[in-house]
């Protein structure tokens, strides 16, 4: 049998933290639906609770803080991000969009010279 293997930072504890996460929000999900005769807006809020003590039980656990850690870190590495001007995006997209109907029209004379090879080599009447 394959053996379990945890990260190097994560605990027992965590990873019970992380199921009980994962359980809290399956049971406020499971509630919308098991509770159907009630009014929506309070069905759509035992859903929003069951999330909420999800992410509180998940940020609590270590693989909670270091998705936290992730996030900022992404956050960071956005802002270096050099995004084009918008006459570089259209530029580009008229670029995309002549190189597909070139390619459209390549495959499709393909396709004809092919089906045409075809049926002259297997005797085929158009």
């Amino acid at each position: 049998m394959a053996e379990v293997q945890t990260s190097p930072g994560a605990s027992a504890k965590d990873t019970a933290l992380m199921t009980l996460s994962i359980l809290v929000l399956l049971v406020g999900i499971g509630a919308f639906y098991w509770y159907d005769e009630q009014a929506l807006p309070l069905r759509v809020g035992m859903v929003v609770v069951g999330l909420l003590a999800a992410a509180g039980l998940a940020w609590l656990s270590w693989y909670g803080r270091e998705f936290w850690q992730f996030a900022l870190a992404s956050r960071i590495e956005l802002r270096k991000v050099v995004w084009p001007s918008r006459d570089e995006t259209v530029k580009t997209t008229y670029v995309v969009f002549i190189f597909a109907i070139v390619m459209g029209l390549f495959f499709w004379g393909l396709d004809w010279v092919l089906t045409w090879l075809t049926r002259l080599l297997t005797g085929q009447s158009a």
